[in-house]
This record gives structure tokens, C-alpha cells and sequence, in this order.
């Protein structure tokens, strides 16, 4: 598991949210810089224009007489006023920065005999000065430490800005993500056989070039289906046409009836081919519209092969709702029971049932069944089976019908599996995509 996002609109929010996060710790950290800084000046001003008034006031004064007049300072002034010769050294010398910043103040503003101590007992902060040929120790109250270093109401505004960066780069994201988004749903579509719509020719220069490259590509796409099935179906039409006119003649004539039946059987085999050639060819509706009784569908399209007298078996009762077309099921039916018959062995056994969100429809023979490694080959067109499961007849086949099969599978949402069947034989088992119950209050009954 990785922290580092696979899609390009994850990757671009990461990206704008760190810059974000850079931007507002960088001005977090230079604003309780400034801060400090202006406090740090404020302070040494406020200190220098009291410490010279003071120094004036001693000036005026002479302490040793008029001990009432340097209380007084010391209330007016709120410090603590020490003469040196009552105590010469006070406190301890400065070693931070500020403490010497405020050092070179008083010095350049009140002469080179000024000097400042720290009494951190007394937590207060002793300026050395001379008034009067006399040094005095005067003793200010430090600040107390701040319990925060960025006000509360500046954090709050950081936190807005940050909120509303964050909002816009995740528009932004989007912004940039959406077209690549719309490009990925629509080759998921091109994928499935779907034909998607044309995408957007405008936005950035890359993004308009990739689609319009796309859209061409679609254009080429949709003529070529147009004309494979213009020449399938013109192929179809030609070939059907001369053997109409054969079995015509063959009717006509009275031959050897082993010859005349061949000949029939041989004309119904072509037929047939041609018929799948334009089942592969004609498109094939996706699921839309109201769902249909699968379940109805499938035993409608095995009736008919029960009328016809062949031995194929029907054990569809519970209806079973999916959005799919009478005719779709009908071709799924009709190919995998011809392929059971042709290729497998009676009795061929056709059920419909659901699985959770699934419609699943078997058809199950007795055949020789399908080796594991033929079942993917045979999905494919013109594909034929091996000689373990071959037609009795002998006839080859177009190899068409399971590819028609999972062709209209996979437009449903489905799948098409070639399964092993106990007691021997294939299952061809077409899973569909369920349908909402929201839906299925009003089955409607295949046409």
C-alpha cells in the first residue's frame, strides 16, 4: 500500500494541498518572526525614552537629602531604584540576542557606561545609568512570557485563508481531472461495444488535441462497423439468392433421394452460416427500457425447439428481470442449444435462474465437453472446436455462435462460461445483469 495517489486528480490535489500547507507555515513562521521583532523594538524604544526620563529626574534630585523624591520615581515609574554604591553589582550579564539588542540601545541613547543585568529571581531587568556623577541600578519589571506566539485572532484568518486555498485547489483539481475522466469513461464504452458520445473539442491544447484525435478515431471506428455489415449483409443477400434458385431446381428434379437430401441439408448448413454472419454483423441494443422475464423469454425460445421435436428440456419457472431485449435472449438460446446439439449430445437441459444481483442462464448437454484450455479460443469468432467435440455430421461450422453469444453477454454486463458438467458434458452458462427491484413491479412478457 502506497501514500502516493494513482490518479492524475489525486496527485494534482496532494501537490496544490502541500504547496497550501508550504505557503501557510512559511508566512506562520516570518509573521512570529516580524512579530518578535517589532516587540522586541517596541520595547527598547519604551525602555530608552523611560530610562532618559528617569536619568533626568535623578539629575534634578539629590537622593542622599531628598529620599522621599526617589520613592516617588519608584511609584511614578514603577521600577525599583538602586544606588550602586549601596550594591554594586546586581544580577547577571545578557547573553540573548534581544538582551543585547537593548544593551547597544541604551548605550548609543544614554552613553558607554550603560549597562543592563537579568535577575531572574526577581524576574526584572537592571539598566546601569549615571546622574549626576552617581550610578544607579533601575530595576524594570520584565513581561510576563506569552502563552501563545501567534494571536488568536491571526491563526483564525490563517485557518480561513487555508480553508478557502484548500477549496479552490480542489476545484482546480477537478477542473483539470474532469476531461481525462470524461476521455476514461468513453474508452470504457469504446471497450464494451458501446458507441459514446463525441468528446468536447476545447480546453487547454492538450486536452482538445487528445479528444479530437479520440473523436476521429471514433468516426473511423463507426464506418468500419458500417461497412462490415453493408458487405456481410450484401454478401449474405447475394449468396442467399443462388440458393433459393438451387433449391428450387432441387425440388424440380427428381434424383436419387440420398443426393437430394444431402444436397437440402447441404443448402440449410450455408443458409444457417449466412444467418449467423448477419447475427455477428447487426448490432446488438444494450440493455435499456423496461426489463423483461428472462425466465419467459428463454422457455418461449425452447418451446420452439420442443415443437420442432428435439430433445431439449426447460426448467425455467421463477421470473427472472434484466434489461435486455426478447430478441437478444432468443439468440442466445438458439446459439448455445444448436451448439449443444451439434457439438455435445442430448438431452440438452436450459435453466434460468438469479444469483444475488445476477441473472444466470444454463445450458447444459452430455456431450464430450471442452477442453480448459480451448474454452477462451472458442469464444472467439471463426473459431472452431477440436476433434473431441465436433460436430456428428461433420459439417465445420461457421464458429460464430458462441462469439454471438458472448458478444451480447458482455453489452449486458454479463459474461459467457464454458463450465464442466457433472456426470460429464459442458454447461454454457450466460450471466446478465440484474434488474433494480424498483423496476420489476410490472414484469412485461417478451413479444
Amino acid at each position: 500500500m502506497t501514500l502516493w495517489p494513482r490518479s492524475l486528480f489525486g496527485r494534482l490535489m496532494l501537490l496544490l494541498v502541500a504547496v497550501v500547507a508550504l505557503v501557510v507555515v512559511t508566512t506562520a513562521l516570518l509573521f512570529g518572526h516580524e512579530r518578535s521583532a517589532l516587540i522586541a523594538r517596541q520595547f527598547n524604544d519604551t525602555k530608552l525614552v523611560e530610562v532618559r526620563a528617569l536619568r533626568a529626574a535623578l539629575e534634578a534630585i539629590d537622593p542622599a537629602r531628598d529620599r522621599d523624591a526617589l520613592d516617588r520615581l519608584e511609584r511614578d515609574y514603577h521600577v525599583h531604584i538602586v544606588p550602586e554604591e549601596e550594591r554594586p553589582h546586581i544580577g547577571l550579564t545578557v547573553h540573548g540576542a534581544a538582551m543585547r539588542d537593548l544593551e547597544e540601545r541604551l548605550r548609543e541613547g544614554l552613553g558607554a557606561p550603560t549597562e543592563v543585568r537579568i535577575a531572574p529571581r526577581r524576574h526584572a531587568l537592571f539598566v546601569h545609568l549615571m546622574a549626576r556623577s552617581q550610578g544607579y541600578w533601575i530595576g524594570f519589571a520584565l513581561p510576563p512570557p506569552p502563552h501563545e506566539s501567534v494571536p488568536t485572532r491571526a491563526l483564525t484568518w490563517a485557518l480561513v485563508i487555508a480553508a478557502l486555498l484548500l477549496v479552490a485547489a480542489f476545484a482546480f483539481a477537478r477542473y483539470l481531472a474532469r476531461p481525462l475522466r470524461e476521455l476514461k469513461l468513453a474508452v470504457d464504452k469504446v471497450g464494451h461495444g458501446e458507441a459514446p458520445p463525441v468528446l468536447p473539442e476545447s480546453g487547454t491544447s492538450e486536452i482538445a488535441a487528445v479528444n479530437r484525435g479520440f473523436n476521429a478515431m471514433l468516426t473511423s471506428l463507426r464506418q468500419s462497423e458500417r461497412d462490415r455489415a453493408l458487405l456481410l449483409a450484401g454478401v449474405s443477400h447475394d449468396l442467399r439468392t443462388p440458393l433459393a434458385r438451387l433449391r428450387l431446381g432441387i425440388e424440380l428434379h427428381d434424383d436419387d433421394a440420398a443426393t437430394h437430401a444431402g444436397m437440402v441439408a447441404d443448402i440449410e448448413e450455408m443458409d444457417r452460416i449466412i444467418g449467423q454472419f448477419l447475427d455477428f454483423a447487426r448490432d446488438v441494443p444494450a440493455g435499456s427500457g423496461d426489463p423483461i422475464d428472462v425466465a419467459a423469454a428463454v422457455a418461449a425460445a425452447v418451446e420452439r425447439y420442443r415443437g420442432a421435436g428435439r430433445d431439449v428440456a426447460c426448467t425455467s419457472t421463477t421470473p427472472a428481470m434484466a434489461r435486455i431485449q426478447p430478441a437478444s435472449v432468443s439468440r442466445i438460446v438458439a446459439n448455445l442449444v444448436d451448439n449443444a446439439l451439434a457439438y455435445g449430445a442430448p438431452p440438452v437441459e436450459v435453466s434460468t435462474r438469479t444469483d444475488n444481483d445476477r441473472v444466470v442462464i444454463d445450458v447444459a448437454d452430455r456431450g464430450p465437453g471442452i477442453a480448459t484450455a480451448d474454452v477462451e479460443r472458442l469464444k472467439q469468432p471463426f473459431t472452431r472446436a477440436g476433434v473431441a467435440r465436433s460436430r456428428e455430421d461433420g459439417a465445420p461450422g461457421a464458429g460464430l455462435g458462441l462469439a454471438i453469444v458472448e458478444r451480447i453477454a458482455r453489452l449486458h454486463g454479463g459474461r459467457l462460461d464454458l463450465l464442466e458438467r457433472d456426470g460429464g458434458g459442458t454447461v454454457a452458462r450466460v450471466t446478465l445483469t440484474r434488474a433494480s427491484p424498483a423496476f420489476t413491479d410490472e414484469p412485461r412478457t417478451p413479444d
